[in-house]
């Protein structure tokens, strides 16, 4: 518990964009959200109070830092299962757990477990070799069968936002990836109509709740926009992406929130993608656009309070996120006046990195009636002149 306020401390390793977000939700609660960072200009050190410099592959950091936690969690999938074992052997509480958090760390353990509880996924396997990739692209190697290329390799562990993952449209195209060393597996290529993503928390309790299922909007493997609730979507659709959602939820055993990236084939099947359990990506429109927010309600999970609610607070929202690209221009000061003239509905989230080509700096969010097409073009219209300090609709007064 904290001296002076009498409440339990959340600690939440790593020091992003979601610490720093989650930090701002803990305030509200009257929590003391304590990070661990990698550096000071880590975007939640610029804010937070208490924050520990330190490295997330170390145990003897980790060790430290949770010594004046009540409970640890996450704002990445990146710490060493082993040392969350021994975290926890030590007597500390870890949310999610180590055996919840590896499926979100290992791909061929998500999909093999996933399989076992009857959920849908593509059809995978391992892989070491150019013939195994063959024989998965002949459909496991049966007489008769044709090649269906091309197939998606993907690293066992890490990569993210288009990291680790390889179209190939034959076995010699993969060699140079198998040849890395680094274990791989093999999947299906899948006639896509969309990207969906369904968002969860669960408490040590076991209640769950779940938000209104979204699309995701990709650009080379980096979401670049998030739509809620999903258009047309279908209600039925809908219901079962959160089902399954929640279903992972319980048999994993997560605790906190959980996002299911979903493919949404062209047939209107669903096939779950990734895991990640902690807050995501698409889930920031939360923050105004539903009675609580992920931030918050991670935090309400991993400290077993009750669940808020997941209405939205309007018809529709559009979130796009600001892609850095240009170093010269207007400043970000500059872009910031000028955006909150030209959109002063949009609400703007900045995350205090400095900007490079690339880098995912803030999103904004534009919340209204049903014309979702109307909030998009806001928002993506404001995220590409912060991103770039250029935009036609924008006149300097």
């Amino acid at each position: 518990m904290h001296p002076r306020i009498g409440l339990p401390v959340v600690g939440m390793v790593g020091g992003g964009q979601l610490a720093r977000m989650t930090h701002q939700a803990a305030i509200g609660l009257g929590q003391s959200l304590r990070v661990l960072a990698a550096s000071p200009d880590d975007a939640a050190a610029l804010v937070a109070r208490d924050v520990m410099i330190g490295a997330h592959t170390s145990y003897d950091d980790l060790e430290t830092f949770a010594k004046a936690c009540d409970v640890v969690t996450f704002d990445h999938e990146h710490v060493p299962p082993e040392h969350l074992r021994r975290l926890t052997a030590a007597g500390h509480t870890v949310l999610p757990g180590a055996g919840a958090l590896l499926h979100a760390q290992d791909k061929q353990v998500m999909r093999a477990r996933l399989g076992e509880l009857g959920l849908p996924v593509p059809r995978w396997a391992p892989v070491a070799s150019a013939g195994d990739v063959e024989r998965f692209a002949a459909g496991g190697g049966r007489a008769g069968d044709r090649a269906r290329w091309p197939v998606v390799v993907k690293a066992v562990r890490g990569g993210y936002d288009g990291r680790g993952v390889w179209v190939v449209s034959s076995a010699a195209e993969a060699r140079p990836l198998l040849a890395s060393g680094v274990p791989l597996l093999v999947e299906e290529w899948v006639p896509l109509r969309r990207e969906l993503a369904a968002l969860a928390a669960r408490s040590p309790f076991g209640q769950g709740a779940a938000w209104p299922v979204v699309e995701t909007v990709q650009r080379d493997g980096i979401c670049v926009e998030v739509l809620a609730p999903a258009p047309g979507l279908p209600a039925a659709v809908a219901e079962r992406a959160e089902q399954i959602a929640l279903t992972v939820a319980r048999e994993l055993d997560v605790v906190g929130v959980l996002a299911v990236e979903l493919f949404e084939r062209t047939d209107g099947e669903l096939l779950v993608n990734e895991l990640a359990m902690r807050p995501h990506n698409s889930g920031h429109w939360t923050v105004e656009g539903a009675r609580t927010s992920q931030f918050e309600q991670h935090l309400r999970a991993v400290l077993d309070y009750p669940l808020g609610a997941t209405g939205m607070t309007a018809p529709a929202v559009a979130m796009a996120n600001v892609l850095a690209e240009r170093a010269d221009g207007p400043g970000l000061d500059e872009r910031l006046h000028h955006l909150t003239a030209r959109w002063p509905a949009l609400k703007v989230h900045l995350y205090g990195k400095q900007p490079r080509p690339g880098r995912k700096i803030g999103h904004v969010t534009a919340l209204g009636g049903a014309d979702i097409a109307a909030l998009r073009r806001d928002a993506t219209a404001a995220a590409a002149y912060l991103a770039t300090g250029v935009s036609a609709e924008v006149r300097h007064r």
